[in-house]
């Protein structure tokens, strides 16, 4: 039963390491973009002489709603593969809840 656990937990793991990584590459991808096209004059490249911090700023501005129609694959697997370990938790505090209520 353990190994099952344990094999389940890695697998949940690594669906979320693989969405945090996509994720992560996508802001970069976005990142190197917008900063080829503010180097190019066709984006603003600063305001002021916060450019480091406007295209970072842009950056997640553009990376989200690119992530979460690009990824919804792999947020969806994550999800399923969470939802039992989060099922399992609350049960586990219902437990505990109710065994304190017990008590009092």
């Amino acid at each position: 039963m353990t190994g099952s656990t344990t094999t389940t937990s890695g697998h949940s793991w690594s669906a979320t390491l693989r969405y945090t990584g996509l994720r992560l590459a996508v802001f970069a991808g976005c990142f190197a973009v917008l900063a080829v096209l503010a180097y190019v004059g066709v984006v603003p490249e600063s305001v002021g002489t916060a450019n480091p911090l406007w295209l970072v700023l842009l950056s997640l501005v553009v990376s989200a709603p690119l992530s979460l129609v690009l990824l919804r694959g792999q947020r969806d697997e994550m999800s399923r593969q969470l939802v039992p370990r989060v099922e399992r938790a609350k049960a586990r505090l219902n437990a505990n809840r109710d065994m304190e209520d017990d008590a009092a």
